[in-house]
């Protein structure tokens, strides 16, 4: 009971609910302008976090994450343009009932919807992640190694691109953490005889440039969205209780859905959306009203793209692997505020714990005031110029990378370099998600495998004789194998089809 006492402490600190407020506001923000996403508007906070206090930093990444993705929504359900990858899913259905002229319950079940499902998902990480805590206390090197391969072949395995692109993604962001001296050997790798280069690249730089420079790049080369007209909306939250009455399945279903595709490495908010609304379209008794403006789907949706965010924060907490990219972030932020993930986070410091798990709950009960007010300016924000937002986000990318690294010019450099190859990636349909996982868990697994080499005397056989380790190992190999198996059917029904 003590240990609960302090985390309210901690989270009603004036400054914890200051950053809860004003990160709320701006995620609102820039999840409602078309084209800017989650992940970025949670990149450009980790140099605002530098300056914050350990639970305050925290508490930014939780709840602007939480709000970007609802208020994604919004321009989806006005201009039928995703205001994150996240609200892609159910974009169409979204303007379809706006078209209807039921754009406040649209609005409405976007809201709602997504404010229980982030309770939800807090829910499942407060019983999950403790749980969990117990069985990785006994986690050796070896289960480790394991476990950081199967994250980086999951994230693989859900990408929407190829999975060749994605593992070549994934392979050059283990290179990249290759770079500089910070190795078990201590021996300076492809620096290529520049100074800067031996401490590595930080993920910061790396992860601001492929999200938020990159994402500048994009809007460069993309038509201006069309300006929003201006009408009155009726009440956003009539109905909510009976829509939620009338769908419980769809939405326990969506919850569920969320935090299982938010656990696995690498799915994230945007998989959740499109597996939900997909699965809600194959159970309901009535598919063929998907499409015209029929709420199941986007309730299903709803609520499972936000369950999956707090969800998403269990392997992250307990491995240091993240489970989508906005907690690839958030493990950066843990580390420079000496919160290390891992399961003696739970133990030492049990107030932090579950000061997070307040300020989840808290973040998805202030988006429902806050979401209506955004609701009512949005014709004033959607309507944004990019002329007018990019070059404060460039700025934004510059100053906050400049900082973070202690004044250091190579980091500017680095955010610039990454920016632009994280567009040419994209415009080439490699997956940056995969190698930002690569990047941020490269050093575990390098030091997880020669720690257990050094351990075995070279021998390889413990990483397959250990209960725990053998079915982690058969687990990586199914998934990396299940491209080439999946490759292989198609090809034999192809070749049947044919001769029939």
């Amino acid at each position: 009971m003590n240990t609960i006492i302090q985390a309210f402490g901690l989270v009603f600190a004036p400054d914890v609910m200051i950053a809860i407020i004003a990160s709320a506001f701006y995620g609102l923000i820039v999840g409602s302008l078309p084209g800017l996403s989650a992940t970025m508007a949670t990149a450009l906070l980790v140099p605002v976090t530098f300056y914050l206090s350990p639970i305050a930093a925290v508490a930014t990444i939780i709840t602007a994450s939480a709000m970007a993705i609802f208020s994604g929504d919004i321009p989806g359900c006005l201009l039928r343009i995703p205001g994150t990858p996240a609200s892609a899913a159910y974009t169409d259905e979204a303007y379809a009932m706006t078209r209807k002229g039921q754009a406040e319950t649209a609005l409405g079940i976007c809201l709602w919807f997504s404010a229980l499902g982030g309770i939800a998902g807090t829910l499942s990480l407060m019983i999950l992640a403790p749980a969990l805590a117990e069985i990785a206390l006994s986690f050796s090197t070896y289960e480790n190694f394991w476990l950081a391969m199967l994250g980086l072949m999951c994230a693989t395995l859900v990408a929407r691109s190829s999975p060749i692109k994605a593992i070549a993604s994934m392979l050059l962001g283990l290179l990249i953490t290759c770079i500089g001296i910070d190795n078990p050997g201590g021996v300076a790798r492809f620096t290529l005889g520049s100074t800067d280069l031996l401490g590595g690249i930080e993920p910061i730089p790396a992860l601001v440039g492929v999200f938020a420079l990159a994402e500048v790049m994009r809007a460069l080369t993309e038509r201006e969205p069309p300006k929003l007209e201006h009408r009155r909306l009726g009440s956003i939250l009539k109905g909510q209780i009976e829509l939620t009455k009338q769908y419980p399945k769809q939405q326990i279903r969506g919850n569920i859905i969320g935090i299982i595709i938010g656990v696995l490495p690498g799915a994230g908010a945007d998989m959740a959306a499109w597996v939900s609304y997909a699965m809600a379209k194959r159970f309901s008794k009535t598919p063929e009203k998907f499409g015209t403006g029929h709420p199941e789907g986007l309730i299903e949706a709803g609520a499972s793209n936000n369950a999956s965010l707090a969800s998403g924060w269990v392997p992250a907490l307990l491995f240091g692997i993240p489970g989508d990219t906005i907690t690839a972030i958030a493990i950066g932020v843990l580390y420079m505020k000496g919160l290390n993930p891992g399961p003696t986070l739970f133990t030492d410091q049990a107030s932090s714990m579950y000061a997070l798990y307040i300020i989840f709950i808290l973040g998805n009960i202030i988006m429902i005031p806050l979401g209506i007010i955004m609701i009512r300016l949005a014709s004033r924000i959607v309507g944004a110029p990019r002329s007018a937002v990019m070059p404060v986000i460039m700025v934004f990318c510059a100053v906050g990378a400049f900082a973070t690294a202690g004044n250091n010019l190579f980091a500017v450099w680095c955010v610039a370099f990454f920016g632009a190859f994280g567009y040419l990636m994209e415009k080439n349909g490699y997956p940056v998600a995969a190698m930002v996982l690569g990047i941020v868990m490269g050093t575990m697994v390098e030091q997880s495998f020669v720690t257990s080499l050094i351990k075995s005397d070279g021998s390889l056989l413990p990483f397959f004789d250990r209960p725990v380790s053998s079915v982690l190992a058969a687990m990586t190999f199914a998934a990396l194998l299940w491209p080439v198996f999946s490759w292989t059917m198609q090809r034999l029904r192809r070749q049947r089809v044919a001769a029939a």
